[in-house]
């Protein structure tokens, strides 16, 4: 007896068990013997794992025998294979669902220069081959550990500054000036402009009160800690809230004298001399005279 071809796949293994596979029992005198001659032209080689497949009928088996003997651009559809085999169109059909679900047959659409869509068959020889090629040919993607993400602690927001009874932009802008100098009497005291625009109000409040640009920067640059303020920020909020200084005393207002009244210019009766009244007559002069007559 021959042996058989070497270069043709390992066989399956099946999804029975070893012992219950009919053909894993013991041989007896009436069992299969091969006859066997090595085909040197004509043949296509085709793996036991189609030839011996558990799932598949025997009609597709045996026509994904056929259709993988066939040479490229062979029609293989329902009409030419009906022509070809006595099997009906509706077994036919029924066989090739069972090797499209097993991966022996791929159904592709496409659409040709003309503009028509055709349907093209590509057979599989190995189902999965493709897919287990690929993973091999794709160099192994060295593993790094993911290093952990630190936790970002959450900044506390600032306490709260006092807020000036009239926000004028002049104020604010020669509070945010006066913050923005602490850096050169300390160099500790370097403010964002995050920080820089939330004290701006509290230092406003400071100088509404008549409160000197000198005092507010001596109240908040004095006894800093020996190694300096872990957040100036919060530290010159504090100050700015806890030391604000009490509201000037009420001072009355001086009054104001009235307006001087203008009155328009007459023309002296007694010397035509103009003269300003607010009526017609006689001018200073005219009238003492006949004040003196009288």
């Amino acid at each position: 007896m021959d042996t058989q071809n070497p270069s043709a796949p390992p066989c399956a293994e099946p999804r029975l068990a070893a012992n219950k596979h009919p053909n894993r029992r013991p041989h007896s005198s009436g069992g299969l013997t091969h006859d066997n001659t090595r085909h040197t032209a004509r043949f296509t080689v085709i793996g036991n794992h189609l030839t011996q497949h558990s799932e598949l009928s025997l009609l597709a088996i045996g026509l994904a025998c056929h259709i993988q003997s066939l040479p490229k651009g062979a029609r293989v559809d329902i009409k030419t294979l009906t022509v070809r085999f006595p099997e009906g169109a509706t077994r036919i059909a029924a066989a090739l669902r069972e090797l499209e679900a097993h991966g022996y047959l791929r159904r592709e659409r496409t659409r040709i220069p003309g503009g028509r869509i055709v349907t093209r068959t590509v057979s599989c020889n190995q189902p999965g081959s493709r897919r287990r090629q690929h993973a091999d040919d794709e160099p192994a993607r060295p593993t790094h550990p993911t290093p952990m993400k630190k936790r970002v602690p959450r900044k506390k927001p600032l306490p709260a500054v006092p807020q000036p009874a009239y926000s004028a932009p002049a104020l604010l802008q020669q509070a945010t000036d006066l913050l923005s100098d602490l850096r050169r009497h300390d160099p500790r005291l370097l403010l964002s402009a995050c920080d820089t625009a939330h004290l701006a109000p509290g230092v406003a409040a400071w100088l509404e009160r008549d409160v000197t640009p000198t005092a507010v920067r001596q109240a908040l640059t004095a006894d800093l800690p020996p190694e300096g303020p872990r957040r100036p920020a919060a530290l010159l909020a504090h100050r700015l809230m806890a030391q604000l200084p009490p509201p000037p005393p009420f001072r009355a207002s001086t009054p104001t004298p009235p307006p001087t009244v203008r009155h328009p210019i007459q023309n002296c009766e007694g010397c035509d001399r103009g003269f300003r009244s607010p009526t017609p007559g006689h001018c200073r002069d005219c009238r003492t005279p006949l004040a003196t007559a009288a």
